[in-house]
């Protein structure tokens, strides 16, 4: 107790001092920065999640072939939740004389939970709907419309009843989880449904239980229904929407962990550099305290028992800040996203203490601990500095916390490791360079003359912190940079695959006799010429010759099974657009192998189990196909246009039935487009995607709007924790500036030096850190980012001079008062 009350008194001291207001002010920026993004990270996940969720119509949905009951109904009974119900088959739907299968959905009220209907109706102008369609009306989707040649106020044929037209559906909430429905899709109350006389036995019916509520409630129904779910019941998150949903939603949560990261990093740098100048100001107070008879063990806990304090008030402070930052963020973000945003969860806040505390210990406690051994002689003589072997212990302690801290805040093994490597890799190269930078001052200074002699005298003449400062800085501007360089890459990946042209109708069913007559009528309506790509269905039947079914993949999670009992769409080609890039094995190309191949898309593979070399074998209309897997693809779903799970080498399928496929952009202003087609060819199934598009596209903006909000708040708050660093090494420049101001040295003279010192530091660390963030944003786009490597060797560059151009600034502006105040009281703050 004597020991803590000892470094309470001290830690009051110093703070009345102003000591440690580097220090503190480095902790709480940095506890600022982590929490603050954590805070927004946080809420911005969860929002996106809540905001995706009406992809679904709600945030779980439970589909089954026959009345939900049970445990499944009893888990949605709690009262924390929302629910409602749809029915769905398919029927005839007669409009005038024209009659077609159509997809018949019946909604329950609330109907959807989250999202909505967004409906044109008698007044032409879109609009969210309110509530489901009325008692005797329905909803038609405007591509069934155009189908069956419906207008708003026509009275359609369902069953045994009649119903009026009253809107058309312009986007409906769960368009994106399957958009290859072909069949026009009608809505009407549920309560409408018996009046149709569809429902009897032996009707087709899917019967759906949507959900909604809390996150908490949430889970707890989806880990109490799933377990219980019968025969035909399958139980349906966002993680199975359609994969440009899931990539858009899976890099956002990247991104935002690796703004996370980033904040942890310039926690460190702004820590090390003030716990650094912080120990080295308590060397004389300690050397005088050992005088007078203090043991060891007494001086460590003096020490250490006020970084701990300082650490606790500084992550008080910070965390608070950040609350209060993050709630005016909130605010705004709620305006630009245009949804609610969950009020800030306890977590960042722990994860900033954590942050603070671990970072502080690992990077200040070496030097504090080394002040135990300072020798009583440094009362006399002021060059001598403590060593302290156990120190080392500490250092290499407190970078295993940090690398578990890294690795925890990512999120991803890949991302933690690719940051933890990319961090130690460029620690060396910075302080290697730093090394020879002192090498080659040391040798050319002699031939300098002026302040630019003295300035870089000043490099060679402090080799420890000079190298201490260019790492620093190195590594704090290297993760800026690496921020940059994949927020840039995101966000023009992003806008390229949701193009104004990106293909908004799928042509289906085109046989072969068609397929020239099909190309001439896309061409006379002003479309670009589509290329059509061959589709085989086929059923999986056996796994390197052993028979399989869905029920083999029972451990490999309900969406195996799902995949494995569906029907393949299977293809043929020789050649691989740009959203197929060959990731393992060998593609045949141009070669017609001597034996069926076949390539996998990447991730359904690893789903199914499947590797190179392996053997599938599917059937096909009852004629059974074979072939070996002899390389896997990544796929960009995002790019829209006809992509296939499995596609087989050239030749190989040439016996089986097959109809073709395509995707073309049709522009607004050709509204008769699909009616026009269907008429000409009515076997053809055209699939209207223009509101999975623009929901795609919505969910993209929202994120895009997120990710700029998190990057541009923490460049700032990493610009702040820079300049913190590189004012927390000063103190030496101070005094030397103090020193050269009293013996004559001008302001301009003194000036200059300080210039060229930190503009040589600026530009090592900035060209070395943007090399490095270079690098690393090319390894983290491709390994986690799922995204094409390249490298723009102007941003590295423009990153190089933002590097020097901080350090300039930042110690410019450090340093300041040695112009400003008088040369004796710089002096004699400084040996106090």
């Amino acid at each position: 107790m004597r020991q803590i009350g000892l470094a309470w008194r001290q830690l009051r001291r110093d703070l009345a001092a102003g000591d440690v207001r580097i220090l503190i002010a480095a902790l709480v920026l940095a506890v600022l920065a982590v929490t603050a993004v954590g805070f927004v990270t946080d809420r911005a996940e969860r929002a996106l999640a809540i905001e995706a969720n009406r992809l679904l119509g709600g945030d779980a949905v439970v589909r089954a072939d026959t009345p939900i009951t049970g445990v499944v109904r009893e888990a949605a009974n709690d009262p924390q939740l929302q629910q409602t119900q749809t029915q769905e088959l398919q029927t005839m739907i007669r409009v005038g004389e024209r009659l077609q299968l159509g997809d018949l959905r019946g909604l329950g009220q609330g109907f959807p939970l989250r999202g909505s209907f967004r409906i044109a109706d008698a007044s032409g102008v879109e609009r969210d709907a309110g509530a489901v369609p009325a008692k005797g009306t329905i909803w038609m989707s405007r591509a069934g419309a155009d189908t069956l040649g419906a207008r708003l106020g026509d009275e359609i044929a369902i069953g045994d009843a009649q119903f009026r037209l009253a809107a058309l559906v312009m986007q409906e909430p769960d368009a994106a989880l399957d958009y290859f429905n072909v069949a026009p899709k009608v809505f009407l109350n549920l309560t409408d449904v018996p009046s149709t006389g569809l429902v009897q036995e032996g009707s087709r019916i899917r019967y759906r239980l949507v959900i909604a509520g809390p996150a908490a409630a949430v889970e707890q129904f989806v880990a109490r229904a799933r377990p219980a779910l019968g025969r035909g019941q399958r139980l349906e998150t966002i993680a199975d929407a359609r994969p440009e949903i899931r990539s858009a939603l899976d890099r956002a949560g990247r991104f935002l962990g690796l703004a996370a990261l980033v904040s942890v990093v310039l926690a460190a740098v702004a820590v090390a550099m003030a716990a650094r100048r912080h120990s080295e100001r308590h060397l004389s107070g300690t050397a005088v305290m050992r005088c007078l008879g203090a043991s060891q063990r007494t001086l460590v806990a003096i020490q250490v028992g006020e970084l701990v304090m300082l650490g606790l008030i500084a992550s008080t402070v910070g965390v608070l800040l950040a609350f209060g930052l993050q709630w005016l963020i909130g605010g705004w973000l709620e305006q630009a996203l245009k949804l609610s945003i969950p009020p800030a969860g306890l977590l960042p806040a722990l994860q900033g203490y954590g942050v603070g505390l671990i970072v502080l210990l690992a990077f200040g406690a070496p030097p504090v601990l080394a002040l135990r051994r300072v020798p009583a002689l440094r009362v006399l003589r002021r060059d001598l500095d403590p060593t302290e072997p156990s120190a080392w212990l500490v250092t290499i302690a407190g970078f295993a916390g940090l690398a578990a801290l890294l690795w925890w805040k990512a999120g991803s093994a890949a991302l933690g490791l690719s940051m933890l490597l990319g961090i130690a890799a460029t620690l060396v190269v910075l302080a290697l360079l730093a090394w020879l930078l002192i090498l080659v001052v040391r040798r050319v200074r002699s031939r300098l003359r002026g302040s630019l002699r003295y300035g870089l005298a000043n490099v060679s003449r402090r080799a420890g912190a000079s190298i201490a400062q260019v790492s620093a800085l190195g590594l704090g501007l290297m993760a800026l940079l690496l921020l940059t360089f994949v927020r840039t890459d995101l966000l023009d990946r992003w806008q390229v695959a949701l193009s104004a042209d990106a293909p908004n109708r799928f042509i289906v069913n085109v046989q072969d006799d068609q397929e020239g007559d099909v190309r001439a009528f896309i061409a006379q309506q002003g479309v670009a010429e589509p290329t059509l790509y061959p589709m085989i269905r086929g059923r999986l039947v056996s796994h390197n010759g052993k028979a399989v079914t869905g029920a083999d993949y029972e451990e490999q999670g309900e969406r195996a099974q799902r995949l494995a009992e569906r029907e393949f769409n299977l293809s043929v080609t020789d050649h691989l657009r740009d959203d197929n890039r060959v990731t393992s094995g060998t593609f045949w190309g141009k070669r017609k192998p001597a034996q069926p191949e076949v390539s996998v898309e990447e991730d359904f593979a690893e789903r199914l189990g499947w590797k190179i070399g392996d053997r599938i074998a599917f059937d096909i209309a009852g004629q059974p196909f074979a072939a070996k897997i002899t390389s896997l693809r990544s796929v960009d779903w995002e790019s829209f246009r006809p992509n296939f799970f499995v596609v087989a080498s050239p030749g190989s399928l040439e016996s089986f039935p097959a109809s073709y496929i395509t995707a073309v952009s049709v522009p607004p202003a050709r509204t008769r487009f699909t009616a026009d087609l269907v008429e000409r060819f009515p076997n053809l199934s055209v699939i209207d995607i223009d509101a999975v598009l623009k929901q795609v596209r919505s969910t993209a903006d929202q994120v895009s709007t997120v990710v700029e909000v998190v990057f541009v708040f923490s460049l700032a708050a990493g610009l702040l924790v820079l300049m913190a660093a590189v004012s927390a090494s000063q103190d030496e420049r101070l005094l030397e500036g103090g020193v050269m101001r009293a013996i004559g040295g001008s302001r301009r003279q003194l000036r200059l030096a300080q210039a060229s010192e930190f503009a040589a530091i600026g530009l090592l660390s900035g060209l070395t850190a943007a090399i490095a963030a270079s690098v690393l944003a090319g390894v983290i786009a491709t390994r986690v980012f799922d995204l094409p490597s390249k490298t723009d060797w102007r941003l590295a560059a423009a990153g190089a001079a933002v590097g020097v151009l901080a350090a300039l600034l930042a110690g410019m502006f450090a340093t300041r008062r040695v112009l400003d105040a008088p040369p004796s009281v710089t002096l004699r703050e400084l040996q106090d």
